[in-house]
């Protein structure tokens, strides 16, 4: 129990000394990005260190399983050089059993940035998008979701439009008893159209069944009413940037996805993506226990047998592999080519798997 103490708190401090190191550059280089990418808006330095701030969580969080299998392969090869392993060896303890106290950590770091950590990530990474798409575009569409439907808000010449439907189609192409209020700069509404359908087109909305109020102060809007049979209304929204108004995966709390899941599929868009996201985070413990392994399997050996360079390189280039494996498989699961349990759950157990085997190979030798 000792020498699994031991082991659990040398690879718990190695992770963190690389995830400290890891975290300085990424926010001293985000931090210049931010300077650079923003330079027609003339931000000061404060205002680029906040936004690499918040978005230092999410780039770390994305490269988690590359910063494990660095603490993996910088451990043993401590461990190695002391002759500790030797000495592990001789105390009759195996590869695998020697390997129980990092997998342990690995699992619960994985599990404390699932459970805990994912919604800070979540919120900073929401509000980083927020600033970005102020100062890009400015007030940005956006769309919200809710039992009674969905609400988009676009700008319009002399102020803003407000438009409500019960549902979608055609990924928010196609909107089903749709209501645009238009209301002025200073907030006043100045009319309302109600329409059975709502089509997104290039350029404009092409409203069917249509009914306009013109909403005039001291006038009853009903006596100015128009029926009509089609309208088109201009607009500079397109399909994707009707979707970008939907909250990216990565900006809502795991423990709010399902319920998110439920309303977006109730309003007429696909949740596929949505549905791979929750199940890669809850199979991340897994998938960090499997760059573990990965990492032992090439490293847990005496320097006095050569190539340790070689391994480590192979280790570091396996564990690359698996990353962009399990990037690849979630692109597949996205776009509905595999199975959105298959892309969540194969990367991890196809690591775990073939490291056991790996390992076990070595015991056998």
């Amino acid at each position: 129990m000792t020498l699994q103490f031991y082991l659990a708190r040398r690879f718990a401090w190695t992770f963190a000394t690389v995830l400290g190191i890891f975290g300085g550059l990424i926010f001293l280089t985000d931090m210049v990005e931010q300077v650079r990418r923003y330079d027609r808006v003339s931000i000061s330095l404060g205002e680029a260190a906040g936004l690499a701030a918040l978005n230092a969580p999410q780039t770390l969080h994305l490269i988690l399983p590359l910063l494990m299998i660095i603490a993996t392969v910088t451990l043993f090869l401590r461990l190695a050089r002391t002759s500790e392993l030797v000495v592990i060896r001789a105390a009759g303890r195996s590869a695998i059993r020697s390997l129980g106290a990092p997998l342990l950590v690995a699992f619960l770091i994985g599990l404390t940035v699932t459970v805990a950590l994912n919604p800070i990530i979540a919120a900073t990474t929401e509000r980083y998008n927020q600033i970005v798409s102020e100062l890009l575009y400015g007030a940005a569409s956006t769309l919200s979701l809710g039992p009674e439907g969905l609400w988009l808000r676009q700008a319009a010449e002399g102020g803003q439009i407000v438009i409500h439907a019960t549902g979608a189609a055609s990924e928010g192409s196609k909107l089903d008893d749709v209501t645009f209020l238009f209301f002025a700069d200073a907030g006043t509404p100045t009319a309302r159209i109600e329409a059975a359908a709502a089509t997104l087109t290039p350029g404009e909305w092409q409203l069917s069944d249509v009914k306009r109020w013109t909403i005039d102060p001291g006038r009853n809007p009903e006596t100015t009413a128009e029926v009509l049979p089609r309208l088109a209304l201009p607009t500079d929204l397109t399909p994707d940037q009707l979707l970008e108004g939907v909250a990216r995966p990565e900006t809502i709390a795991i423990w709010d996805l399902p319920a998110f899941i439920q309303k977006l599929e109730t309003a007429g868009f696909s949740a596929r993506a949505y549905r791979v996201w929750f199940h890669m985070e809850l199979a991340s413990p897994l998938f960090l226990a499997a760059m573990v392994l990965i990492g032992a399997g090439f490293t847990m050996r005496h320097t006095r047998f050569g190539k340790t360079g070689l391994m480590v390189l192979l280790a570091i280039l396996i564990g690359f592999g698996m990353f962009f494996m399990k990037s690849f498989a979630q692109i597949l699961g996205d776009t509905g080519k595999i199975p959105v349990l298959l892309a969540a759950w194969a990367p991890p157990v196809a690591g775990i798997l073939l490291s056991l085997g790996l390992l076990l190979h070595t015991e056998d030798g």
